[in-house]
Order: C-alpha cells, then structure tokens, then sequence
C-alpha cells in the first residue's frame, strides 16, 4: 500500500500530546523533542607498532568498576558485574587503530549508560573466535588493564588500549600442569589420536579423534583384560582437562580407592562447542565414529575387556548428557551409564523451562517474568535471557545456547543449525522444537524405541544430580526418571541434597569421593561377585 497521495489533516500539537500521553506522558514527550539523544561511547583500539604481521578477529572490551586488577574479564557468577562491547575486526595493520562503538553491540546494556565514576578496561582480539567455549587463548592479542578514574561515558577523550601482547598464563598454574603432565609416563597415560574417515569424509578435512588412555598401576604386571570406562567432559572442557581428571582417577586406583579399570578420558570439544560424541547432521557423526571405529581399534591395542558388560560410559554436565545419550542410542555397545548432572534430559523441563508449552518462551514465563538459569544456593545468579545475550556479545557460535543447536538441530539451508529459539525475542521455534524431539529429547527417544531397545537397557542407567544444581538440572532428571520408571527400565536416579553442579562429588572431605561408588557398581556388572580388594 502507498501513501503519496493520501491527505493527512492537520492536528495541533496539543492534540498528539494528549494522544501521547498514555504511553509516554505529555510533558516527557515534549522534553524528548527539545533534548539530543545521549552521545555514544567510543574507544580506541591500536595493534601496537611492534607487531610483526596485520591481526584480525573478535575484538572484545572488558569494563568494570574499580580498579588495580592485572585482567578484566567476565565472572560467570555475576554475569552483570562487567560490561562487554565486541566488534568484528576483518583485519588491523600494526600501528593501525579501528574506534570501537560501545553501545552498538553490549552487555548487559550499551556502556554510555553508566555512571561517571572509577572503571577499569582491558581490550582482547579473540583471533580464533573461541572466547565463548574457553576464554582468552595463547593466540589471542590483549592490551594492558587501563584505569579510569572519574570516567564519564561519552566524555570529550577515547580511552585508547593497545593490543601488544598475549595473553599470560598463571605462572604457578603453568608449573602445576608441566608437573602433572611430566607424571602421566606411558606405564600411568597414553594420548591417542585417532583420524577418523568417517568424521573426514564429512567435513572434508582430516577429523581426529582424542583420548587419554588412563591404565590401572598393575596393568604392566598382569595379563589379564580389564573393564573399560569412556568418560568425556562438560562444557569448556578439552583434551588437557581430561588428563588432569584421568590422573585423579589413577591415584585413586593407586591407593585402593577404586577398582583397577581403564578409563579412556575423551575430548568432546570442538569450533562448535561441545559434540557430545552424538550423531549430528551439523557436527558430524560422531557417535558412529566413536563406536565403530575408534573402540574397535583401541580394544586390539589395550588389554579390555571388548565386552557389552565391560564397557561402560560416564561423564558430567555435558559429558553427563554424552554419555546417557550413547548408553540410550548404543545399548548393545555399551554395558551401563553413570551420568552425572547432565545436561537436560527430557525438554519439558529445559533447565526449567517447558519447550512444548504453548508459545513457549525461552525468556519469559507466560506472566511475563524471566526465567532463571543459574542459582546458588537459592539465589538466582543469571536469566536465560542475560546468559544468552552474554553469548551473542562474545559470538555468534561456540557458546552453550549455540552447542545445543548445533548438536540437536536440522541443518538449515544456509548450512549453519536453525536456531531452537529467536535470539531476539526468546521464542521457540515450533518445527525446530519437533526435530529436537524427534532424535535428542532422550525421554522421548527412549519411550518410542523401547520396544527394540528395553531389554538392553534395563537396569542401565544411573543418575546422580544435586537438588540445588546450578543450572536447574535436576528438574529435567525428574521428568526422565518419571517416565523410566513408568517403562520398568529399573533406572537408578539419585539425587543429593543441597549439592550443586560443582560440589556433587564430594563425600565427607573428600571432593571426588562419587567416583570411588561409581567405579565399585561398574565393577560389579563386570566382575559380579569378584572382589578387587586385597584382604
């Protein structure tokens, strides 16, 4: 419809400001009209004349209050406290600078609504687009933390940071891990890195596989095969975290506290986030990959046991979710999982929110309220809708909401996952929802494949959660133990009083005291009867 030629009779202006004034209030109307919108603010950022070569990547600006910190960066615990600005930089000569408009893409708002007052910035280039998964990276550029006493936003002066160096690593940190990684001799943990052709052929491009093989103190002694665990990580998590985790594992078995099993501790990583060893038209097919290749090969080089009731899956948070999904999809493969606070389950309960409800809002409740995402102890720490928008400031992919789509979605025609919900709005996508439930809400796929799979996994599944968890989990195991047991799978949820996402393992002082139980029912499915304990 056009309106050239469409006459438009005359008001006065008294007339639109009683119209106005429902909304907005006739006299904030009219000072709206006489004032200038708020200046935005701008940095500057400069690659520092000594660099040798031009820079490129996610510039992001970290802002804070205070003062006297040698790093500013995000706390995933009080997500507002910093304000982050980002903005892509295709490509930044040494001694070249680029003005960064803060308030053009922010959080948790642009930053010229802060107050004049003491802040302290610090400007990263995050070179390979990884912030989102694990923060600052030995590649990246970042500049000194710069004070900025009495700082008014918009004021006359860009602040000016100069990316000149890389990011350093805690010193102490760095020991402590050359030191652990000089105890992992080939007798305690050996890397294996596995090149699969089928993960190759569908990237086009040379696709490994990568694992930690943690052996018990007397494997070089006997002759005998040994139960097998897979275990992979959450999220953030990568190859080096798996070797600290397997290490802890050993001296465990070492001093008696666990059975002597092998424990092949699996990266999950990846650009995308996390692939959860699942078979994504996205990532890739992971889960074929990982059973059809990769543990053949293993069981020829290793002394396992190569047997349903020998191998067995575990893992937490996403690493929960991985491997109560290759347990409920691989049943034949694999003898028993042991997940812990994995990821959502069933996705009526997607960390506390309802995805099939009607005009279902990943943001808000239907009364318009937010949905929480992150608590401790009872207190909310984060909305899904601040966790989101965080995400999006960082990059547009490897963070959490993203690895979900890209594990869980179909593949859209641009060849990137459909986003599950409006990044904007918060609102779920009705036909993405469906393929999600189709092959990944676990509840689901279990109930429909009961018939063919029931007998496998009966008895199968074990669960531990916290029932204060920090991201709400233990409400999507509730649903998932509900509808088990409503199929007689004899599952075995637990759920530990007051724990969180990151103190569930703990028993009395000792903070990874779960394993030693978990290890002890493993061996029990694979050893029934046996002890291991020397009497």
């Amino acid at each position: 419809m056009r309106f050239e030629n469409v006459r438009v009779p005359r008001v006065s202006s008294i007339a639109v400001c009683v119209a106005l004034t429902l909304a907005l209030g006739c006299g904030q109307w009219l000072k709206a009209q006489n004032e200038p919108p708020a200046p935005h603010t701008f940095f500057r950022v400069k690659a520092a004349e000594t660099l040798t070569a031009p820079i490129k990547g996610r510039l992001l600006l970290f802002l804070k209050a205070g003062s006297g910190d040698k790093e500013v960066s995000i706390d995933e615990f009080r997500p507002t406290a910093t304000f982050v600005a980002a903005q892509e930089i295709p490509r930044l000569e040494p001694g070249e600078s680029v003005e960064v408009n803060a308030d053009q893409l922010a959080f948790p708002k642009p930053f010229s609504e802060l107050n004049t007052g003491l802040y302290e910035v610090q400007a990263v280039l995050d070179v390979e687009h990884n912030y989102n998964y694990g923060g600052r990276a030995p590649e990246d550029w970042v500049s000194n933390v710069m004070t900025l006493a009495g700082w008014k936003p918009g004021g006359a002066a860009e602040p000016e940071l100069v990316l000149d160096h890389h990011p350093e690593e805690d010193p102490q940190r760095k020991a402590a891990f050359e030191k652990l990684k000089a105890s992992a001799t080939a007798d305690v943990a050996q890397l294996q890195e596995f090149e699969s052709p089928t993960l190759t052929r569908f990237w086009g491009k040379p696709v490994k596989i990568k694992a930690w093989v943690i052996l018990p103190s007397d494997y070089a002694k006997g002759k005998g095969t040994y139960p097998t665990v897979y275990w992979t990580h959450g999220f953030g998590g990568n190859i080096d975290g798996a070797l600290v985790s397997g290490l802890r594992i050993y001296e465990r078995m070492k001093a008696g506290k666990m059975p002597p099993m092998i424990w092949v501790m699996l990266d999950e990583s990846c650009a995308q986030g996390t692939h959860e060893f699942a078979d994504s038209v996205n990532n890739g097919p992971w889960g074929t990959a990982l059973t059809t290749e990769f543990i053949p090969r293993i069981e020829k080089k290793y002394r396992m046991d190569a047997r349903r009731n020998g191998r067995f899956v575990q893992g937490h948070s996403s690493g929960g979710w991985a491997s109560l999904q290759l347990e409920v999809n691989y049943p034949k493969v694999f003898g028993g999982t042991w997940s812990t606070s994995p990821d959502p389950s069933d996705f009526h309960d997607f960390t506390g929110i309802d995805l099939y409800s009607e005009h279902a809002n990943v943001y808000h409740r239907p009364d318009g309220s937010p949905y929480p995402i992150m608590r401790d102890k009872g207190k909310v720490l984060a909305t899904a809708e601040q966790f989101t928008e965080l995400e999006q400031v960082l990059g547009p992919y490897g963070g959490q909401m993203t690895s979900f789509d890209w594990v869980f979605s179909p593949k859209s025609s641009s060849g990137a996952p459909d986003a599950m919900f409006d990044r904007a709005t918060g609102d779920v996508d009705p036909k993405v929802l469906a393929y999600w439930k189709e092959h990944w809400d676990l509840a689901h796929v279990v109930t429909t494949h009961w018939a063919e799979r029931g007998a496998d996994l009966k008895g199968r599944i074990h669960v531990y959660v916290g029932t204060a968890d920090t991201f709400y989990l233990d409400g999507a195991a509730h649903k998932m133990d509900a509808v088990l047991k409503g199929l007689g799978a004899d599952a075995h949820f637990t759920y530990i009083p007051e724990r969180t996402h990151f103190d569930l393992y703990g028993v009395g002082e000792d903070r990874q005291g779960l394993f030693d139980e978990i290890g002890q029912q493993m061996w029990d499915v694979a050893r029934p009867g046996k002890q291991w304990k020397k009497q």
